[in-house]
């Protein structure tokens, strides 16, 4: 992990106390480029891990390799070859599952357990016929070509999920010290900037793509007394999202599963204090990413938070990959491009939100928040 040095140009953030951090992080707040960016006060101390939770930036608006760069034409151009595509698309596929097992995630075990248990009895009570799937949503994902609608996808996401966190943290010794950075620091800046900006309970929360339900336990666990909702838009998701609740410990108000479309939820206006969405965004086209954010707007009261933590343009990291990385992981992501060219910020600041807030939360991802104006 990369050290704190005064001549970096770092967006810096603690995990909070309740995830092992023993850091204290007075916040301190600076404008660049229309952009308010978390940098840290003098007065820090160490991780966990023993090691400053401290996360730079690189000289780029966003990668070479995205958006419509020389190189970025080059690789699509590649990856439009089919025989080509279908030999990239098996070795990310390859990549995907021997970076988990190299990190002791035992892929294959976990997929295996899905598949073998009753888990398809839970389609019948999540899946809403209604549902129209936006042409977007049928194209091939992370090298399946169903996408998200299959049940191998859906069998497979809590691995890739464990080794997307390990990527994002190589320096930590563990999974569970992995989370405490990636989950604690995203659940802190939520926190921090709801704290600031609304003061008020988070009663009702939703998780939009919320897949099996990963990010949705997080955010019940640390929100306990909040009523939780995770919506996402495939069936086989959500049915292993509702499998493994109900393998849970009992919880006083359990969380509710939905199936519809993030841009229009058919769900009552201002019904929500927050709406997250975690590594949503770039898997979805710029129209839809417009969708979603208003939709957002529309469902969270007066003071409520958007929450959206996804890959950040400005890692040094992902602007340092490999180019044999960056085509792996483009071949898999067909709408990276638009999302890298997308101005976030300035799209929830078209929508409503006030209060636009990036922090680098690891190596990799950034979290954007705002606020609905108080009435």
């Amino acid at each position: 992990m990369a050290l704190w040095a005064p001549s970096q140009n770092l967006s810096v953030v603690f995990s909070p106390p309740a995830y092992g951090s023993e850091a204290r992080m007075r916040g301190m707040w600076r404008r660049r480029d229309s952009v308010m960016v978390r940098t840290a006060s003098s007065e820090v101390s160490t991780t966990a891990g023993g090691e400053m939770a401290a996360f730079e930036e690189g000289q780029l608006e966003r990668p070479n390799w995205a958006g419509e760069t020389p190189l970025s034409r080059l690789v699509g151009a590649i990856i439009s070859f089919k025989p080509l595509f279908s030999v990239l698309k098996l070795g990310a596929r390859q990549v995907f599952i021997s970076t988990a097992e190299k990190t002791n995630i035992p892929w294959r075990e976990m997929t295996k357990e899905i598949l073998e248990s009753d888990v398809y009895k839970e389609m019948e009570s999540i899946e809403n016929p209604s549902v129209v799937y936006p042409d977007y949503y049928l194209n091939p994902f992370h090298a399946y070509d169903e996408g998200n609608l299959s049940w191998l996808a859906a069998a497979e996401a809590e691995a890739a999920t464990m080794s997307m966190v390990r990527r994002a943290t190589p320096d930590a010794s563990s999974l569970e010290e992995a989370n405490k950075i990636v989950r604690g620091n995203w659940l802190h800046a939520i926190e921090q900037h709801h704290l600031q900006y609304s003061g008020s309970t988070i009663r009702d929360i939703l998780d939009v793509g919320c897949s099996i339900g990963v990010s949705t336990r997080y955010l019940a666990d640390k929100f306990p007394s909040a009523k939780v909702t995770g919506l996402d838009l495939s069936p086989y998701f959500l049915s292993v999202a509702q499998y493994k609740e109900k393998k849970r410990a009992s919880k006083k108000t359990p969380i509710n599963w939905v199936h519809a479309k993030g841009e229009d939820t058919g769900l009552p206006s201002k019904s929500f204090d927050l709406v997250s969405m975690a590594y949503v965004l770039h898997e979805c086209p710029a129209r839809a990413i417009v969708g979603l954010v208003r939709e957002a707007f529309r469902l969270l009261r007066p003071g409520g938070t958007i929450a959206l933590t996804d890959n950040s343009p400005k890692s040094k990291v992902l602007q340092e990959l490999s180019p044999v990385l960056f085509t792996l992981m483009k071949s898999t992501e067909p709408f990276l491009d638009e999302y890298y060219l997308t101005d976030l910020e300035g799209k929830m600041r078209e929508a409503g939100f006030v209060n636009v807030t990036t922090v680098l939360t690891d190596g990799r991802h950034r979290t954007v928040t705002g606020t609905v104006p108080l009435l």
